[in-house]
């Protein structure tokens, strides 16, 4: 594994968790990018939010290392930026706006089999220059068929209302799921293997 400094632009505790799973060294720095743009597919929408995360994290802080007397920032880096969606027969699930959102959510994706993509865009800095990577990866997943009361209860434990789709599968919400067919990881916020892959290909070239 890399000893390139790793920086997330993500202040989602489950990425934080993979990538400590993972081993990697790195430091979180939440982006502050506007993520309201256009419609689009769920691999170009996460992709597109991916890279204006990592791009926006990227340029603050080489603004603010520029700007500092003493450089605090590492010779070479990798900037992380990730996007996740649920796709329902092509159409973008996010986050729930309350709870009818949530509510209707869930109900929709009883006894079906949906979409998660996740973009990730990797900014390879080292000295002055920098190269990049961007990719995404898809999942799918099978709902069993669920209840009214299950969702009631479901939505009372409050998990639902910070996840797209709704749910979280590493939480309460794997008791929906029926079954997965590609990477686990990609369905919790980031595709670790893969990624790996990617950031080793990207800062040998």
């Amino acid at each position: 594994m890399t000893d390139v400094k790793i920086i997330l632009a993500s202040g989602s505790p489950r990425r934080k968790e993979l990538l400590s799973q993972a081993g990697y060294d790195f430091d979180i720095c939440p982006s502050l990018a506007d993520e309201d743009i256009e419609p689009t597919t769920p691999s170009e929408y996460v992709m597109l939010l991916a890279k204006k995360k990592a791009d926006e994290v990227t340029n603050r802080l080489i603004a603010e290392d520029i700007g500092r007397r003493s450089k605090k920032l590492p010779e070479q880096f990798v900037v992380i930026g990730a996007d996740t969606v649920v796709s329902l027969n092509n159409r973008i699930l996010g986050k729930p706006y309350d709870y009818d959102d949530a509510y209707n959510t869930l109900n929709s994706l009883s006894d079906q089999t949906h979409q998660v993509f996740t973009g990730v865009c990797l900014i390879y800095v080292h000295g002055r220059a920098k190269t990049s990577s961007s990719f995404y990866e898809k999942t799918d997943v099978s709902f069993y068929p669920v209840t009214h009361d299950e969702i009631v209860k479901y939505l009372a434990t409050g998990e639902p209302f910070d996840k797209a789709g709704s749910y979280g599968i590493q939480g309460k919400g794997g008791l929906f799921v029926k079954e997965i067919h590609g990477d686990y990881n990609n369905v919790v916020g980031l595709p670790l293997a893969r990624m790996y892959h990617e950031i080793e290909d990207l800062i040998s070239e």
